[in-house]
């Protein structure tokens, strides 16, 4: 199996042999079957491998976890998460939390490890059949204002080859909706400058055809001609963004690299690496597009993930009516 979906062997210390090989041998089926990305299973090992831990302590391997042990587990991780929270100083989150997006996710876990245990007849019955999912808040997703992301995009100073890379970036990513993952490992081949599309291969190994904009076209095109050779060494990687060693760009880098040009720009709210996704997406609608085809260009598989959009346009749009209707 190819090692780019398997977490270092140091992440599994303290964890049984037996419960660290039916981890891998899970971890195995979900990029197999279902082509999970490395976040996605690194997030699914670390649930199983702290349940597995804590069901050692009393005696019980992960594969023989009954269903009171699965909820005695929540109740426990619930019961020190408030014993941290109220330790911790006012305003200051806790490592410990136990949020309900967490707790979903274990939960999510737990219904894919132990059915897939009863499908392949290593044990009969399924102890997470009767889990409950924690109910969730809708958390609108952080976005920019346009004026917010005029100033954001025209931060980066131009002269210099790092400051067209990252203008390249950040208009790229706005213009047409990347995730960080897609615009940092993004390949030359990738890209058609003359027909002003990127093809990509997001979540699940599905494919589409993004449109660039005039102005993203254009800043792509100054970066490849006068940024990136001076970027790039012979050793170089075939992504289209380098560092200043002529590295492969990371999610961290361009995590630095946007905070440090909102500050430039003088934006305060707090962002997030999806920022400009998040804007790209509910600009789209605020202006009547059709939300099938905002769904198509980010590269979702179910509309309800893109329909929190149109809570934020709507959001938005309620703002406005506020702030300058007579009526208001």
């Amino acid at each position: 199996m190819g090692t780019n979906r398997r977490a270092p062997a140091e992440a599994e210390g303290g964890l049984h042999p037996a419960d660290a090989a039916g981890v891998e041998r899970f971890a195995d089926m979900l990029w197999l079957e279902h082509g999970l990305a490395p976040n996605s299973l690194s997030a699914y090992r670390s649930d199983l491998s702290l349940l597995a831990r804590w069901l050692r302590g009393r005696g019980t391997a992960l594969d023989g976890a009954g269903s009171a042990d699965l909820k005695d587990y929540l109740a426990f991780r619930l019961s020190r998460a408030g014993a941290a929270a109220a330790a911790a100083p006012a305003g200051r989150a806790s490592r410990a939390m136990f949020s309900p997006r967490s707790q979903a996710r274990f939960v999510t876990t737990c219904r894919r490890y132990y059915g897939w245990l009863v499908r392949e007849r290593i044990r009969a019955d399924d102890p997470a059949a009767h889990l409950e999912m924690p109910r969730l808040g809708r958390v609108l997703p952080k976005t920019l204002a346009m004026d917010e992301v005029e100033r954001l995009l025209g931060a980066p100073d131009t002269v210099s080859a790092a400051g067209l890379r990252d203008r390249a970036m950040l208009e790229l990513m706005y213009a047409s909706g990347l995730r960080v993952t897609e615009l940092v490992k993004l390949r030359r081949d990738e890209l058609n400058i003359e027909h002003g599309v990127v093809r990509l291969i997001g979540k699940g190994g599905r494919e589409r055809l993004v449109p660039m904009g005039e102005p993203a076209m254009e800043a792509v095109r100054d970066y490849l001609r006068h940024g990136r050779p001076e970027l790039a060494g012979p050793l170089s990687a075939d992504t289209v963004f380098l560092t200043r060693r002529g590295e492969g760009m990371t999610r961290q880098n361009f995590w630095l690299l946007i905070k440090r040009h909102a500050a430039q720009a003088g934006i305060r709210c707090k962002l997030s690496p999806h920022t400009l996704r998040h804007a790209f997406a509910t600009h789209l609608l605020e202006r009547g597009a059709d939300l099938r085809a905002v769904q198509s260009l980010l590269g979702h598989a179910d509309l309800s993930t893109t329909q929190i959009y149109t809570h934020v346009a709507n959001a938005r749009l309620k703002q406005v009516h506020a702030r300058h209707h007579p009526r208001a």
